[in-house]
C-alpha cells in the first residue's frame, strides 16, 4: 500500500510513532486531523500534538454554529502515545455576546513549530475590528495557551462589548463557574474561581480566564464588559487545558499555578460500613457552600491540593450516598487530613407506571424532588425515563437515602403527576407501582403535540438518540421530532424508534449561522446539508432547507443576538432579508422575547403575511432540561404524519402553550367571509390540569376582551365572544393557568366582504 495515496493514514503513522517515540516533541499537521471522530477534514486545516492533548485548527472546515474560521474545533487527551476521542464543539474568542460576525476575513498561520513549542496565529475582521489570536502548544504541557488581541481600526468608540473566550464541549457534562450555580448569564459577581470544565468519567477540558466579569450559556461564554476606542487595543488571555480524567484536582492545581495563589494538601481515606475501602471514591469540596470542584480517589485514598483557606468536604462514589461533610482549613504549605468512613452502596428501585383507571402502561419522567442528587453527573442521575421496549417500567440503580420522587405523564398537559417518598436501602431492589390519572386526550379532538425544537447527541447536546424518544414520549408528545444543528445523523435511529412505537417522526435539522439558526423539516432521509452557514446568504440556506425537501422552515429564538430578527435589524444578513421561512419561534428559554415574538407576528398579521407560530423547548440534555415544557398542537384530519403536521402548521391550523389547552369552534388559520355588520361568536373549550385564569381575545393586535375567572380556576372551561365583522382582520386569544402558564394561538382570519349594495 502507497501512503502517499492515503495522507491521513499516513499522518496517523508519523505522528503515532514520533509521539510514541520522541518523548518530549510537539507536532504540527497540516491537514484532516488525525483525532478520533475530529471534525477539522479539510486539507488546510491544522492540528497541534503533544504528549499529552491534541487539538485542531478550522482553517478550510467549517466551524460549528457558524462561527468564522481560525477557531479550535476539535480538542483530545493523549494517552500513552495514543490520540484520544475529540471532546470539543469549538473553543474561540466572542468579541461581543456571539461570534465573530459580521466577518469578512481570516487568515491561520502556523508562526512556529519547533519540538519545544508550536505557535499558530489566527486572524479575523469583526466589522472594524481586527482580532488576533495566538494559540501555543508547549513540550509535556497540558494546556494550550491562549492569547487574543483585539485592535479597534475604525473611528467610532466600541461601548458596552462583551468580550472573551468560550468553551462549548462535545457530549459529556459540564461544570461551570464555581459560585455561580443557576446564573444562566450575567454579572459573574459571586465567582469563587476562574475556570469552567467540561468533563466525563474519562476526559476534561477546563478554561481558565481571568479576564471576564460577565458569564453567558451558564458558564460556557467567559466575557468582560469593556470599551474599546478607536486605534486602541485590547488582550484576553487564557488556558485551555486537558486531561484523560474526569478528576478535577489537575484543574484546581492549575488554577494555583497560573494565579499563584499559596496552597496546602489534605488526603484521607474512604471506607464504606464494612470497613472495606472504597476502591474508587470521589472527594467533592465546598467553598463557602458553594460547590468547588472534586478529586478521583483510588484504591480507598485520596490526596487533594487546595488554595489556603476554608472548605467543607465529603465523599462519594458511583450511585453511592454521601458522607457527612467535614470541615477543614487549609494553611499554605501544609498537610491535613481527613478520612470518611460508614459511605453507603447503591440501591435499586423499579418503578411501574400505569394509568389510573384501566392499569394501561405510561410513558413517564422520573425526577428526584428531594434526595441525593450527585454533583459529578458520571457517578448518577437525577432524572429517569421508562423503558421504550417494557413501556411503563424502569429499574434505576441509586444511592441509599431518604428520597421524594416528581412522577410524571404528559408533561403536566395531560395530567397531574403524583410525589412519592420513598427509603432506598442499600443491597436491595424495592419495586414501586405509580397510577396516575390522566384527565385530558386532545388527539381525540385531532389535536396533536409535538416539541418542534429537540437535539439529540449532535454540537453540543449530549442526548442520544434512544433517550430523546424515552423523554418525548413521558411528555405525552404524539410526534418524535429531532432538530441537531446542522446534522441529520440522527434521522435513521429514530425512525426506527417510531416505527417501532407506532408514531410519526419529523426528521429535522437545525440551520446555524452566526446571523440566524433555523429549523428545517421534514426533510428526505439520508440527505445532507449542501451549504457552509458561515458562508451562504438567508436566500441560499432557505433554497437548501427545501431542496432537503423542508415544508417549513422556522426562525428560531429570533431575538437573540444570533437570531434572525435581530440580524435584520443590525442590517448583518447575508444578502439582505428573505422572506422564505414559514413560522416565528417562542422559545422555552428565552421567555423574555415571547412578547417580542408575539408582537412581531401580529405585525406581519396586520399586513396580511400568513407566517405563524410554533414552539419548541430547545432541549440539549433531557436529564437537566424538559421535553415538551413548550409545545405546538396542530389539527389533522386522521392521524399524524411528518408532511401532515408540517402542512397543518403551514397553515396555521396551530397553537402553542406552556400548559393551557385551546379547543376553538372555528379553525385557526381558516378565514372567516361575512358582511359589514354581521354578529358571530369565537367559541373554545379551555383546559388545563393547572386550572384555567383568564383568556383575553386579541383582534388586530390589541386586546379587545377579556373572561377572568377569579379564584375558581377550573380545569375545563368554555367561552364565547360575540363579535360583528367590522374592520378587524384578524382574531387570536392567549390564555392563562393559574400557574402562570400561556399559550398562544394563531389568528381567526376575517374577511369583512362589501354588501351588494356597495
Amino acid at each position: 500500500m502507497k501512503l502517499r495515496k492515503f495522507p491521513a493514514l499516513a499522518a496517523w503513522l508519523v505522528l503515532s510513532l514520533s509521539v510514541g517515540l520522541a518523548q518530549a516533541a510537539v507536532q504540527v499537521i497540516t491537514g484532516p486531523t488525525p483525532i478520533e471522530r475530529g471534525d477539522a477534514r479539510a486539507a488546510g486545516d491544522i492540528t497541534l500534538v503533544n504528549e499529552k492533548l491534541a487539538f485542531a485548527i478550522a482553517v478550510e472546515s467549517a466551524v460549528p454554529y457558524g462561527v468564522p474560521r481560525g477557531a479550535i474545533i476539535d480538542v483530545a487527551p493523549v494517552r500513552g502515545g495514543r490520540i484520544g476521542r475529540d471532546q470539543a464543539i469549538f473553543a474561540d474568542f466572542i468579541p461581543n455576546n456571539w461570534s465573530a460576525w459580521p466577518n469578512t476575513s481570516q487568515r491561520v498561520t502556523i508562526v512556529q513549530r519547533d519540538p519545544a513549542q508550536a505557535v499558530v496565529r489566527a486572524e479575523r475582521d469583526w466589522g472594524k475590528v481586527t482580532i488576533t489570536t495566538l494559540y501555543t502548544l508547549k513540550e509535556n504541557s497540558d494546556h494550550i495557551e491562549i492569547v487574543t488581541t483585539m485592535r479597534n481600526d475604525g473611528d467610532a468608540v466600541l461601548t458596552d462589548l462583551l468580550s472573551g473566550l468560550t468553551l462549548w464541549a462535545k457530549g459529556g457534562y459540564f461544570f461551570g463557574i464555581p459560585g455561580l450555580a443557576g446564573l444562566e448569564k450575567g454579572k459573574a459577581d459571586g465567582a469563587l474561581a476562574d475556570r469552567v470544565v467540561g468533563y466525563d468519567e474519562d476526559w476534561t477540558i477546563a478554561l481558565h480566564c481571568a479576564d471576564f466579569d460577565h458569564i453567558n450559556y451558564g458558564s460556557k461564554d467567559l466575557y468582560l464588559r469593556h470599551t474599546l476606542p478607536p486605534g486602541a487595543s485590547r488582550s484576553f488571555s487564557g488556558w485551555l487545558q486537558v486531561g484523560p480524567s474526569g478528576d478535577l484536582g489537575p484543574v484546581i492545581r492549575a488554577e494555583i499555578a497560573r494565579r499563584q495563589l499559596p496552597a496546602g494538601l489534605v488526603r484521607g481515606v474512604v471506607t464504606g460500613r464494612d470497613g472495606a475501602q472504597i476502591a474508587r471514591p470521589v472527594i467533592v469540596i465546598e467553598k463557602q457552600g458553594q460547590p468547588y470542584g472534586w478529586v478521583l480517589g483510588r484504591n480507598g485514598g485520596y490526596q487533594l491540593t487546595l488554595p489556603a483557606g476554608d472548605y467543607a468536604l465529603y465523599a462519594t462514589a458511583r450511585n453511592s450516598s454521601q458522607t457527612a461533610k467535614a470541615a477543614v482549613t487549609i494553611a499554605a504549605g501544609a498537610t491535613a487530613v481527613r478520612d470518611f468512613r460508614n459511605l453507603n452502596g447503591p440501591g435499586k428501585i423499579e418503578f411501574n407506571v400505569s394509568r389510573a383507571g384501566d392499569g394501561r402502561p405510561l410513558d413517564a419522567r422520573i425526577a428526584i424532588a428531594e434526595g441525593q442528587k450527585p454533583l459529578v453527573q458520571f457517578l448518577g442521575k437525577k432524572v429517569f425515563f421508562t423503558e421504550l421496549d417494557r413501556r411503563g417500567r424502569v429499574e434505576v440503580p441509586i444511592a441509599a437515602g431518604r428520597y421524594r420522587f416528581r412522577v410524571s405523564s404528559g408533561g403536566g398537559f395531560l395530567g397531574p403527576g403524583r410525589e412519592l417518598a420513598l427509603t432506598v436501602a442499600p443491597g436491595g431492589t424495592q419495586v414501586t407501582a405509580v397510577a396516575l390519572p390522566m384527565r385530558f386526550d386532545p388527539g381525540a379532538q385531532g389535536w396533536y403535540a409535538a416539541d418542534l425544537h429537540h437535539h439529540a447527541d449532535q454540537a453540543e447536546a449530549v442526548t442520544p438518540p434512544a433517550d430523546l424518544a424515552r423523554s418525548q414520549l413521558a411528555a405525552g408528545l404524539d410526534v418524535l421530532v429531532v432538530t441537531d444543528h446542522d446534522s441529520t445523523v440522527n434521522h435513521r435511529a429514530l425512525q426506527r424508534i417510531a416505527q417501532r412505537r407506532g408514531m410519526a417522526f419529523i426528521p429535522g435539522v437545525e440551520l446555524s449561522a452566526s446571523w440566524g439558526h433555523f429549523n428545517a423539516y421534514p426533510l428526505l432521509l439520508g440527505e445532507k446539508l449542501g451549504v457552509d452557514t458561515s458562508k451562504a446568504t438567508a436566500t441560499e440556506l432557505f433554497r437548501d432547507a427545501r431542496r432537503l425537501g423542508a415544508i417549513i422552515v422556522q426562525s428560531n429564538h429570533p431575538y437573540l443576538p444570533d437570531g434572525y430578527m435581530t440580524s435584520v435589524a443590525a442590517g448583518v444578513v447575508p444578502g439582505g432579508f428573505d422572506a422564505d421561512f414559514d413560522l416565528l419561534e417562542i422559545n422555552a428559554g428565552e421567555p423574555d422575547d415571547d412578547a417580542k415574538v408575539l408582537q412581531q407576528l401580529w405585525s406581519l398579521w396586520n399586513r396580511g403575511h400568513r407566517i405563524y407560530l410554533t414552539g419548541g423547548s430547545d432541549t440539549h440534555d433531557v436529564w437537566n432540561d424538559v421535553s415538551g415544557r413548550i409545545r405546538t398542537f396542530a389539527h389533522l384530519d386522521g392521524r399524524p404524519t411528518a408532511a401532515g403536521f408540517a402542512r397543518a402548521l403551514k397553515d396555521g391550523h396551530a397553537y402553542v402553550s406552556f400548559g393551557p389547552l385551546i379547543f376553538p369552534s372555528v379553525m385557526l388559520g381558516d378565514t372567516l367571509k361575512l358582511t359589514p355588520g354581521t354578529a358571530f361568536k369565537l367559541g373554545f373549550d379551555l383546559k388545563s390540569v393547572a386550572g384555567i385564569r383568564k383568556a383575553e381575545l386579541v383582534g388586530d393586535g390589541t386586546v379587545v376582551k377579556t373572561e377572568s375567572f377569579g379564584g375558581s380556576a377550573a380545569n375545563e372551561i368554555h367561552v364565547d365572544f360575540s363579535l360583528a365583522a367590522g374592520t378587524v382582520r384578524w382574531y387570536a386569544l392567549l390564555v392563562e393557568d393559574s400557574q402562570g402558564n400561556k399559550a398562544y394561538t394563531n389568528p381567526i382570519w376575517v374577511d369583512t366582504l362589501k354588501s351588494p349594495s356597495e
